[in-house]
């Protein structure tokens, strides 16, 4: 696999990371032997240092440092929420046209920490097909912004407003999930980390990284009539 890369200088690498890529090496997943970290090493054939991490089920963009003391800077940046952080999502249901959803979120150890996301709607779509008690099947096409970095954090957080990710599991909605794969054999999670926006680790200037979306994404945003993103 040859990733693709979406920014490059002497000290860092952003790549669009394909849904379904695991950042690195776990001890939890034993059914693949390709790893982002792996494979970036490989392509560029240097040691890279990943700045922060994507679910496995997420794609989109991935920041990587070329050396320790670039690596320290960005892993500082994302802790102190210094990068700005933007994620396209396909909801189910027709989502508020923008909100702040102020949920904490409990960690496997059972601390529970603050979590705020913003969003905003960006596009709705309607399908003719009866879903349930409703005629129709709705869904929202929504741009996120996590004020805070918590693991699985859209997922849950829009889970908990009652407008799950498509293709998510286990934060989703099973039977929509069912719906999508029985009837258009996709079973993606249909979230996307489109943007980061951080200060130059050597430069301070502004770094904007924008990731195109991936095809499993586009495909579904033709069945809706999406065409803001295609």
């Amino acid at each position: 696999m040859s990733l693709e890369i979406l920014y490059e200088d002497e000290s860092i690498v952003a790549i669009n990371k394909p849904h379904g890529l695991l950042v690195h090496r776990s001890s939890i997943a034993r059914d693949t032997s390709e790893f982002a970290l792996q494979l970036l090493r490989d392509q560029l054939g240097k040691t890279v240092y990943p700045a922060h991490r994507l679910d496995r089920k997420t794609g989109g963009v991935l920041l990587f440092s070329l050396n320790k003391e670039t690596d320290q800077y960005l892993q500082k940046s994302f802790q102190e929420h210094q990068i700005d952080k933007k994620y396209l999502a396909i909801l189910r249901g027709f989502a508020p046209e923008e909100g702040l959803i102020d949920y904490p979120l409990k960690k496997e150890n059972g601390t529970i920490q603050e979590a705020q996301t913003s969003f905003r709607l960006l596009a709705k779509s309607e399908l003719d097909i009866p879903f349930g008690k409703f005629p129709t099947s709705r869904y929202s096409l929504v741009e996120a912004n996590p004020l805070t970095g918590r693991m699985h954090q859209l997922r849950r957080h829009f889970a908990h407003i009652f407008y799950p990710i498509i293709g998510d599991r286990p934060h989703g909605c099973n039977k929509q999930n069912k719906f999508w794969k029985e009837n258009y054999q996709m079973d993606t999670m249909l979230l996307h980390a489109s943007e980061l926006t951080f200060k130059h680790p050597l430069s301070g200037e502004t770094v904007h990284v924008k990731a195109a979306i991936q095809s499993d994404f586009q495909k579904v945003l033709g069945i809706l009539n999406i065409h803001e993103l295609c």
